[in-house]
C-alpha cells in the first residue's frame, strides 16, 4: 500500500478525523485558510496545489484554466465549456452542483434528518420567521462536496430568486463522521437560505429553497447577484430581497471552497431512479422528478 493511502487511512480512522476537524479553532483556522489560500507567490501557490492533490482525488483535466495565480483561484475553478450537460427535461430538477448525494427523502411534516437518528426542522434550518409550508411534507436531498469537486452552484431549474437570507454560524466538519456525532450540525453552521420560484413548465411557480452551507476551511459564499461575500465576518443585513431570474443550468455562484448544498422541493417531487445516498451526482444531470 503507498505512502498516501496508508496516511489516508489513518486519518479517516473515525475518532482521530473528528479530533483533527473538530475539536480545533474551527473559525479560526477558517479565516486563515481563506487568507493563505489567496496568496499568489508561486511557491507557495505550487506547493499548496501539490499537497491538495496529494490528500485528495483533484483532477484538473475539466478545468478552463491551466495556469492558477494562487489556490484559491484553483478552488473556484470554472470547467471548459459542455464539460456539464444539463437535463432539460421540464419535469426534472438537474443537479446544481457536482456532489455525493447525502440524507435524501420525505419531509416528515417539517422534519428533516442529516443522518439515521439526527433529526432536525426547517424551522432550526431556515428561521421561525420563514414560511415553510411550500416544503411541509415535501422532499429534501442533502448534496455534500468534496474539497476536490468542482464549487460552483447552478440554477436547478428555470428560476426567480425572490430572497436570500444568510445565517452566520459555526464551522463545523460535514462529512459524515461528524454529521453522526453532531446534532443539528447544518442548523448551527454559516448558510444561506436561497428562496427561488421554479419559471414555466408544468412545475410554474412551485418553491424550491436552495441552501449552501460552509464548514471548517470551507467558509463564505458568493452569490453573482448580490454584490457581497458572505463570510464569518459579514455584519450586513441578515434578509436581502432579491428579484433575478436565471435559466436552467446557468452559475449562481460558488463557495470559495466547498461544502454542502440541500435542497427543499415541494410535495411531488421525488429522487430520480437509480439515486441513492452515496451516488456520484454531476452538476446538470438529473436529480429530481416532478410526479406525473
Amino acid at each position: 500500500m503507498s505512502l498516501r493511502q496508508n496516511i489516508k487511512n489513518v486519518l479517516n480512522q473515525e475518532d482521530l478525523n473528528f479530533l483533527l476537524t473538530n475539536r480545533v479553532p474551527r473559525q479560526a483556522l477558517t479565516v486563515f485558510l481563506g487568507w493563505f489560500s489567496k496568496i499568489e507567490q508561486p511557491l507557495v501557490r505550487s506547493a499548496s496545489i501539490g499537497l491538495w492533490k496529494f490528500f485528495s482525488d483533484l483532477d484538473l483535466s475539466e478545468a478552463k484554466k491551466t495556469h492558477f495565480k494562487s489556490m484559491h483561484d484553483c478552488f473556484t475553478r470554472e470547467l471548459k465549456d459542455g464539460a456539464r450537460t444539463v437535463d432539460n427535461d421540464p419535469r426534472v430538477m438537474s443537479s446544481p452542483v457536482d456532489a455525493i448525494i447525502g440524507a435524501n427523502g420525505p419531509i416528515e411534516g417539517t422534519q428533516v434528518f442529516q443522518a439515521k437518528g439526527f433529526p432536525y426542522t426547517l424551522e432550526d434550518l431556515l428561521g421561525t420567521d420563514e414560511d415553510i409550508e411550500a416544503w411541509r411534507n415535501g422532499s429534501f436531498v442533502t448534496l455534500r462536496l468534496t474539497s476536490s469537486m468542482y464549487h460552483r452552484f447552478h440554477a436547478p431549474y428555470a428560476l426567480l430568486v425572490d430572497k436570500v437570507r444568510y445565517f452566520s454560524g459555526d464551522t463545523w466538519n460535514v462529512n459524515s463522521i461528524a454529521l453522526k456525532r453532531v446534532e443539528k450540525l447544518f442548523c448551527k453552521n454559516e448558510r444561506a437560505f436561497i428562496s427561488t420560484r421554479i419559471q414555466g413548465g408544468p412545475c410554474d411557480s412551485q418553491r424550491v429553497a436552495l441552501v449552501p452551507v460552509a464548514a471548517i476551511l470551507v467558509a463564505s459564499i458568493r452569490l453573482h447577484f448580490l454584490d457581497v461575500l458572505f463570510h464569518l465576518k459579514y455584519s450586513g443585513p441578515q434578509s436581502i430581497p432579491c428579484n433575478t431570474t436565471f435559466a436552467k443550468g446557468q452559475e449562481m455562484g460558488w463557495f470559495q471552497h466547498g461544502s454542502t448544498v440541500i435542497i427543499l422541493a415541494p410535495k411531488g417531487f421525488r429522487l430520480c431512479e437509480g439515486l441513492v445516498q452515496g451516488t456520484h451526482v454531476r452538476m446538470g444531470q438529473a436529480l429530481l422528478r416532478c410526479a406525473e
